[in-house]
């Protein structure tokens, strides 16, 4: 068995606390009653502090998060030519219990939930992968335009939209739609209304397959290596994240939501390999630090974590819980996302230290061994 590769568990520990510190403006804003008015202004207005967030998580973590699934999905591929063994093969059942895990989570905890797309994208990726180098380079080539010309056609729609709104200026606005009160009229509202909540799961799924061959891309390439080769490509990286990432990604900063749009499902990921450059150079500098062992026990337990955040926020933030949605603001819930990362780690520290895996990890695995053993029998 080939030993882990460190920086990989902390990049993945990283996406995924920065994930939560996506999602719990969300649940922060979204809440499960009407804004208060101070929290209202607050999002329509747009605070410095909320759009440094945006600048440096929004879109970024999601990004990240999507190129270690395709490095992931290179490691099976890899073990699977190792041990002469066909491909996807069981790797199909990881993808369908992904699936399931996903469906699962958008029904019971949260409508913005990423494992299903992931699912779907891994299934592509798969026989992607399985075709060689140039059906590889010719997916992200594919997958990237098509992604491109979505968001294009997307931009549009929108702008035509704002100039039929304009016009429209005596009518009388839209009742804003309150959020269901209790735990099973959410659970009824996300599956009564399932396609209209999976939309930006779909609309995602070219752009995580150009990211999940990135992924493999950089995997095979040795970007995440502590060799000499593995230093020089993420120089590169470091580079193209500092002089078109960081500006690019700045942009939120403009008061105005197309922007906004473009730079989360355009711009993102140069700022994700921009950390990934940046996370590496200082784990080599710094390998005894603290703060990369609570990082890697996050990203040995990243499914578990990723669903424990959400369950944790929504308990915090809607009616059936604390009811603090709409009712913090922008520092309050950047201290929440401090405060929950804070617990996943102790959490993910005592996971690991006793039992050596997580819960859901240990599902996962108990499920994929059954499968495995009666196709054996």
């Amino acid at each position: 068995m080939k030993e882990r590769i460190r920086l990989l568990d902390i990049l993945r520990g990283f996406a995924i606390l920065g994930t939560l510190g996506t999602n719990v403006w969300f649940f922060a804003y979204a809440g499960d009653t009407f804004a208060t008015d101070q929290i209202a202004d607050e999002y329509e207005n747009g605070s410095f502090l909320e759009s440094l967030v945006s600048m440096f998580v929004y879109g970024k973590m999601l990004s990240l998060l999507t190129i270690m699934f395709g490095v992931g999905l290179e490691l099976k591929y890899q073990q699977a030519k190792r041990k002469n063994t066909l491909w996807p093969g069981t790797y199909l059942w990881i993808l369908l219990f992904l699936f399931i895990e996903g469906f699962v989570h958008f029904a019971l905890v949260m409508e913005y939930d990423v494992l299903m797309s992931y699912a779907v994208t891994g299934l592509l990726v798969a026989f992607i992968v399985r075709g060689g180098s140039k059906r590889i380079k010719s997916g992200m080539i594919f997958s990237g335009v098509i992604h491109l010309l979505v968001l294009s056609s997307l931009m549009v729609f929108a702008l035509s939209e704002m100039e039929t709104a304009s016009y429209d200026q005596g009518s009388e606005p839209a009742l804003e739609e309150q959020m269901p009160e209790t735990w099973i009229s959410q659970v009824q509202e996300r599956l009564q209304h399932f396609f209209m909540y999976r939309g930006e799961a779909i609309f995602i799924i070219p752009m995580n397959t150009f990211l999940f061959l990135l992924g493999v891309r950089m995997m095979r390439a040795g970007v995440f290596y502590a060799n000499e080769r593995g230093q020089s490509l993420r120089k590169r990286l470091f580079r193209v994240g500092l002089w078109v990432g960081l500006p690019l990604n700045a942009l939120v900063f403009v008061p105005n939501e197309l922007v906004e749009f473009v730079v989360r499902y355009a711009f993102s990921p140069f700022l994700s390999l921009f950390y990934i450059a940046v996370i590496a150079k200082l784990l080599a500098h710094t390998e005894s630090w603290f703060m990369w062992n609570w990082l890697e026990y996050v990203g040995k337990m990243a499914l578990s974590c990723y669903i424990l955040q959400n369950v944790i926020c929504s308990v915090l933030f809607y009616s059936w819980g604390l009811g603090l949605g709409g009712q913090i603001n922008a520092p309050l819930i950047v201290l929440a996302w401090l405060l929950i990362s804070l617990l996943q780690i102790t959490i993910s520290a005592f996971c690991l230290k006793v039992w050596r895996i997580g819960p859901m990890e240990y599902i996962r695995s108990r499920a994929l061994r059954r499968v495995t053993m009666k196709k054996a029998g």
